[in-house]
């Protein structure tokens, strides 16, 4: 099979029709130059070059091979660039772990910034709870995962990406809805509230349970569910009131309101960028240090934006 040194020398000399410009362009001496034209003709069997002692000009063979042998060499060429663009994380694929909360705000940015800092960096997006994350980031089938704190795996790194607040999601026509000032969470006392699942949605269940144990209000949980839009769906129905991340309100969906709650810890809904310390995808390394925030992102001009 004939080299890409080989195909290199008959496009100059087949471009330039001129063995000594040919090869002063590839610097080398003609000997040499004519050798390698010499050897591809032999193990192509055809000839390809009409050599005369005034002109040179290609044969109907030559002329039909070199098309071909500009792309070999283009393809070999892209092909080198391509390797040596992958140790430094330009190009590659991320395996990306991400909650469906997560999805209405930290997606849409993770996508964003990474289009224009890493626009050959594939993201290859799988919608996970938790828990099923971490048992990926674990078992190599992620290299990122966007999930809620604690992480507690072994091997496992991470750091805050997002902080929200909790907001309520309201029927249209619930007597809250309508109130002139900012809730409170005794409010919710005695009040019909949809729930997050004690095991799919377990972070939430956590917060809201100790939340209002604090606060010294009894809800009344009327539905558990795992995932943020079917609570709204929920609530639009008017079964109850739900307490959902700030980000949830970018769904705007009909006949339900959000309100602020008051006295509520500041922004206490979080999630973390997780990965595995010792990971040799370079793509990741890349994403982690250009394309990921190093202060944790807020939705607190959303809030204002969505409410106000």
């Amino acid at each position: 099979m004939f080299s890409l040194a080989r195909l290199s020398c008959f496009v100059a000399v087949a471009e330039e029709l001129h063995f000594g410009r040919a090869a002063e362009r590839l610097h080398m001496t003609q000997p040499p130059l004519s050798r390698q034209i010499q050897q591809l003709e032999s193990e192509l069997g055809v000839q390809l070059i009409d050599r005369t002692t005034r002109t040179v000009t290609l044969t109907p063979a030559g002329v039909a091979f070199l098309p071909d042998a500009r792309r070999i060499l283009q393809l070999a060429e892209g092909a080198a660039q391509t390797v040596k663009r992958i140790p430094e994380g330009d190009l590659g694929t991320v395996v990306v772990g991400f909650t469906a909360a997560s999805a209405h705000v930290v997606l849409p940015r993770l996508l964003s910034a990474a289009r224009e800092k890493l626009p050959d960096v594939k993201l290859d997006l799988r919608e996970m709870v938790t828990a099923v994350q971490l048992d990926g980031l674990m078992s190599g089938e992620l290299d990122l995962g966007m999930a809620r704190p604690p992480v507690k795996r072994p091997g496992l790194v991470s750091r805050p990406l997002l902080h929200e607040q909790l907001i309520a999601a309201l029927p249209e026509e619930h007597p809250l809805a309508g109130l002139n000032r900012q809730l409170t969470l005794n409010d919710l006392d005695g009040q019909d509230v949809i729930m997050y699942s004690p095991i799919q949605a377990r972070y939430f269940n956590e917060l809201l349970i100790s939340t209002f144990t604090i606060a010294g209000a009894s809800p009344r949980y009327v539905q558990y569910v795992t995932q943020v839009h079917t609570m709204l769906v929920l609530v639009r129905t008017g079964i109850g009131i739900a307490l959902v991340p700030a980000s949830a309100a970018t769904l705007h969906p009909d006949n339900v309101v959000f309100r602020t709650i008051g006295a509520f810890r500041e922004r206490p809904v979080e999630l973390d960028a997780v990965w595995r310390g010792d990971s040799s995808n370079p793509a990741l390394h890349r994403l982690l240090r250009d394309v990921l925030p190093q202060r944790e992102w807020t939705t607190d001009n959303l809030v204002e934006d969505v409410l106000s």
